[in-house]
């Protein structure tokens, strides 16, 4: 069974008093227009309900939930609804900064390991000293930049290297962050939003 420190990642819980008087059966057919939306099945059974969705659309109000279960509490008087909703999304956003992060971090290995290579070939190679060559005439006449002249070391000129680099990586790793935290917070609040104008009638 899955710890609730760590399923707060990708569920959603909640709990909303029902309007005065009003019981489970009311709540639930008030409710029910919410599970009759395409790609959602839904069972009640008693003082519970539970769905599934499936290629949901996107204009369906819970579509970012894959999930759940809502159950009808008695407090005494006071009838209360709880629910715990399962959103796939909320999980991806939350994993693709670490793997983002992780990305980035093979990038700069495998960069240093290039480096490290590449060093490593140069020390081997024995300095070899190549003839200069003259500059074709016409290409001179033309006005044309001459070639440049080897190094004292044997080695050709360096042109601009483009080193790796994790900054892609960590830019993406942000976003999903971002995303991840205000989905989070909007969700959870979007949700209760929803349930409660049904329920009170707002």
């Amino acid at each position: 069974m899955t710890s609730h420190y760590i399923d707060w990642i990708w569920k959603i819980r909640g709990n909303l008093a029902l309007a005065p008087g009003q019981t489970g059966d009311d709540a639930f057919d008030r409710l029910d227009p919410l599970f009759r939306q395409s790609g959602t099945a839904h069972k009640r059974t008693g003082e519970t309900l539970t769905f599934q969705k499936k290629d949901q659309d996107a204009q369906d109000k819970m579509s970012v939930f894959d999930d759940g279960v809502l159950h009808i509490e008695q407090r005494g008087a006071e009838a209360v609804l709880r629910y715990q909703l399962t959103s796939r999304a909320l999980l991806f956003c939350f994993l693709a900064p670490l793997l983002f992060l992780a990305i980035g971090q093979l990038t700069l290995v495998v960069g240093k390991y290039q480096k490290s290579s590449h060093e490593a070939s140069d020390t081997k190679k024995p300095a070899v000293k190549k003839p200069d060559v003259p500059m074709n005439p016409i290409d001179k006449a033309l006005g044309a930049p001459a070639p440049e002249k080897p190094k004292k070391d044997g080695s050709k000129p360096e042109g601009r290297k483009k080193k790796p680099s994790a900054t892609t990586a960590y830019v993406f790793a942000g976003i999903f962050a971002v995303l991840y935290l205000v989905g989070r917070v909007l969700e959870d609040r979007l949700i209760k939003g929803v349930f409660k104008k049904k329920l009170w009638d707002l």
